[in-house]
């Protein structure tokens, strides 16, 4: 996805959401750089409160040094917070600078391969997906680090995630990235086309929120703004996901994602949830172009008032709240049933070091100051919308009541304790967000395809992919 991209152990996962309220071989020991002034104290965004100046962090472990480095990284195209987060660490730390390249996020799955196994590897970048570059020795072991900076003392789940076992199953094992941010997707709508059909409160099952939905249609709205271009990769995955949440438990859908054995996404909740997709097509609920709709076109076409909800994840709520200040809200997908849990994607703003990266203790090192610097966690909060992770004792950054960033960080905590935390249905092999979901879904928009051949015809192409790995 794009700035936006989507990107997940059952139980690591419902500890992580949960808690959102509150190469190889040893890296060889480096010069720690001398502590350096943090820049003046300059006004904050909006979303916090203004920081007194501080010192920049003194490096406990492997570090940047001393001497000119060039950190050069691939950043996925859409999404300001890995760009803001590498204008103040160089900031703090005078002699990194930048060499930056960027793409989207369809495009990446298909060129960070190549990428990670030429000789001028990035030293950091987005992972589309990870298992098939860690299997193949593209992606550096990450553990050494894990030790050095003491992020095995941090909550369990914000590194199991990105861990991978010798059979190739995420969730437990060598750790192989780590995470900027730890983003939450929902529901997010107009609050004043909202009241305009009735709605005072969030639905609390499908069947009110279908309701919602053929209201706007009547009333001549644009009941759902999406995006579905290739370029950007469809975003009817989001919908869908979450209906498959709402029909069925989050378990086999995350077992399917981490590879486990024997699983499968072509079940009989899913297909229920498939179809009700299918007819919210039919209904016109989606625009009639979204085949078309790249993901900055959909957010820019939100952010101007076309489309009563959207499908999206709390990495655009600074785009919302700037379009709209406090005119947007945000909800968890439903239940199928009055009283049911609610369930939503939440996952880390995955990030590697390529295997031949030229300068992975300094990569290393920004990964860690991002989840540990007082002024990286409010970029992420204040630009990415999302929970910074980090240390369990560390501090949330405040943020402004009324906005959209209080809602998501609300929403954690109560998807977090029922146990509905879900990696992206896109991340479970390298192509089968290009390969399968977004080909199948575009060809159900146009009328060529349905539930079931949707279904399995993914689960074919997941098992083709897993083979040949």
């Amino acid at each position: 996805m794009n700035k936006k991209s989507l990107l997940w152990s059952v139980i690591s996962l419902l500890v992580l959401a949960s808690l959102l309220l509150s190469a190889c071989g040893a890296p060889a020991a480096t010069e720690v750089p001398a502590a350096t002034e943090a820049p003046a104290a300059t006004e904050a965004p909006a979303a916090t409160e203004a920081p007194a100046a501080t010192e920049a962090p003194v490096a406990t472990g492997p570090s940047c040094g001393a001497d000119s480095v060039v950190l050069k990284a691939s950043f996925e195209t859409g999404f300001d917070i890995p760009f803001k987060l590498a204008e103040e660490f160089t900031k703090q730390f005078p002699n990194v600078t930048w060499d930056i390249s960027q793409d989207q996020f369809a495009n990446l799955i298909n060129s960070t391969p190549l990428v990670l196994a030429s000789d001028n590897a990035p030293d950091l970048l987005r992972l589309p997906t990870m298992v098939s570059f860690a299997k193949d020795g593209l992606l550096m072991n990450l553990d050494p680090y894990a030790t050095a900076f003491g992020w095995n003392d941090w909550p369990v789940p914000q590194l199991n995630q990105n861990r991978i076992d010798a059979d190739g199953v995420r969730g437990s094992g060598t750790l192989y990235a780590m995470g900027l941010n730890y983003s939450l997707t929902g529901v997010f709508y107009n609050k004043t086309l909202a009241a305009q059909i009735g709605m005072t409160e969030p639905p609390k099952t499908v069947a009110e929120f279908e309701d919602l939905l053929a209201k706007a249609k009547t009333a001549g709205l644009q009941p759902i703004m999406i995006w579905g271009s290739a370029k950007s990769g469809m975003g009817l995955a989001f919908p869908l996901q979450n209906l498959m949440a709402a029909y069925g438990p989050v378990g086999p859908i995350n077992d399917w994602i981490f590879q486990k054995a024997g699983a499968t996404i072509d079940t009989p909740e899913n297909l229920i949830a498939a179809q009700h997709l299918e007819q919210w097509i039919k209904n016109g609920y989606f625009p009639a172009d979204v085949n078309a709709i790249e993901y900055t076109d959909a957010a820019a076409r939100f952010g101007k008032g076309e489309g009563v909800f959207t499908f999206n994840g709390d990495w655009q709520n600074a785009g919302y709240d700037k379009d709209l200040p406090g005119s947007i809200g945000f909800f968890l997908m439903p239940p199928a049933e009055a009283g049911g849990g609610y369930a939503a994607m939440s996952a880390p703003l995955t990030f590697g070091i390529a295997a031949n990266a030229k300068n992975p203790d300094c990569a290393a090192f920004f990964l860690n100051w991002v989840a540990t610097n007082t002024e990286a966690r409010k970029i992420d909060v204040a630009i990415g919308g999302s929970n910074p992770g980090g240390p369990s004792d560390a501090t949330m950054p405040e943020v402004s009541a009324g906005s959209v960033t209080s809602e998501t960080l609300a929403a954690g905590p109560v998807m977090g304790a029922d146990g509905g935390a879900m990696d992206f249905i896109a991340n479970a092999t390298s192509s089968i967000f290009a390969q399968g979901w977004t080909p199948e879904l575009q060809k159900m928009v146009s009328g060529q395809q349905d539930a079931a051949g949707l279904l399995k015809a993914v689960q074919a192409e997941y098992e083709l992919e897993i083979a040949q790995q």
